[in-house]
């Protein structure tokens, strides 16, 4: 799974200039169909409904997704619906008051902040080494009450400075740099894993 654009036509020009890389060898990855249909449930409105394209890398032969930066792997919402639920738990909300709000099942939310809250330290200094080496001129999150706020703080940190970075970008949607960022692995088992760093 490969995270990218929202823009299936850029996407489609990548794929047929040679401009997109495999994540495992660095090959370059060529179309190779696409994937099932996937509802993704959105803040707002009606579901939408995503057909992923797939890729192959010539060198290495292994087939990617290309999931639009605006989702998460393996997850019915999108990534500012679940970025939602943790800006909520991170100002002190519970899962059952985050759950009402969003109109999703308490079960669902409060899997997404037990599994966000057990490397949300982790996940800070992933995103604090990201705005580091990215902001021109970075400006560290303040401190908050908790790992789960500091971890949300960095990450919105770390949105402004790709912002800053690449003006031409316009505003990045925090939830959408982060996932971005994690190649769609935010909340996934085992992100962020020993050894990963940003760049």
């Amino acid at each position: 799974m490969l995270t990218v654009n929202g823009d299936g036509a850029l996407v489609e020009r990548l794929l047929a200039g040679g401009e997109l890389a495999c994540p495992g060898c660095g090959g370059v990855l060529g179309g190779w169909g696409h994937a099932r249909l996937r509802p993704v449930r959105v803040l707002d409105g009606s579901d939408a409904e995503l057909v992923p394209r797939r890729s192959r890398c010539r060198q290495c032969g292994a087939t990617h997704v290309l999931l639009p930066a605006w989702c998460l792997s393996r997850r019915a919402d999108a990534g500012a619906v679940i970025g939602a639920a943790l800006e909520a738990a991170a100002a002190g909300a519970g899962h059952r008051t985050i759950a009402v709000v969003l109109g999703r099942p308490a079960s669902t939310v409060r899997g997404w902040l037990r599994r966000f809250a057990a490397r949300a330290e982790e996940v800070r200094a992933f995103f604090t080494v990201l705005l580091a080496w990215t902001g021109p001129d970075p400006v560290m999150p303040a401190g908050a009450a908790g790992p789960v706020a500091a971890a949300v703080s960095a990450i919105a940190g770390a949105a402004v400075a790709v912002a800053q970075r690449w003006p031409r970008l316009g505003t990045v949607p925090v939830w959408t740099a982060a996932s971005a960022a994690s190649d769609g692995l935010l909340i996934a088992p085992g992100w962020p894993g020993a050894g990963r760093n940003a760049s």
